[in-house]
């Protein structure tokens, strides 16, 4: 059980239990670049990802997203071998035990929203308007989608696409 305290009060000194520090989350996937074949790592602390109960659960939502990388895309499909946009983001949260709303723009109702200056991994970024597609922020400015048949599930720069808006599950 843990202790309230007042602000000026350490709860160590108080004899409070502390909880432990949050481990970094560290995901590794490989993506194709230029021909080649190299790995982008995620790391990030947990408490980066937002509030107690579901970071663990946004950032399981991300690594699910992540190990889908590679994957076709197909119209419609929502995994677990090919997906299209909402169907990768539907996908990746339910496994981590959060149902998702199966289009983009009802997915854009759910969650609070973000702005896109503090977007933190395991956001939904949306596109264009209307909105017609969903991503999950990565960081640094990358998202993991399924984009078009032309391309796989893969990590791309979100400034490549029109920004809609940004919710936070």
């Amino acid at each position: 059980m843990f202790a309230l305290l007042p602000a000026t009060t350490s709860a160590a000194a108080a004899g409070a239990p502390v909880a432990p520090a949050a481990a970094p989350l560290s995901t590794a996937a490989p993506t194709l670049l230029s021909g080649e074949v190299r790995t982008v790592a995620l790391t990030a602390p947990a408490a980066a990802l937002g509030g107690a109960a579901p970071v663990a659960a946004r950032a399981s939502a991300l690594k699910n997203a992540l190990s889908k990388i590679g994957a076709p895309y197909r119209w419609g499909a929502a995994g677990p071998s090919a997906f299209d946009c909402s169907g990768l983001v539907n996908w990746s949260f339910k496994k981590a035990g959060i149902s998702l709303p199966r289009t983009s723009r009802a997915m854009a109702t759910v969650g609070t929203p973000v702005s896109k200056s503090n977007l933190r991994p395991g956001d939904l970024v949306f596109f264009y308007r209307p909105v017609s597609h969903v991503a999950i922020y990565v960081g640094n400015g990358k998202v993991v989608h399924a984009s078009t048949s032309s391309q796989p599930v893969k990590l791309a720069d979100m400034s490549r696409m029109p920004f809609n808006s940004a919710r936070r599950i």
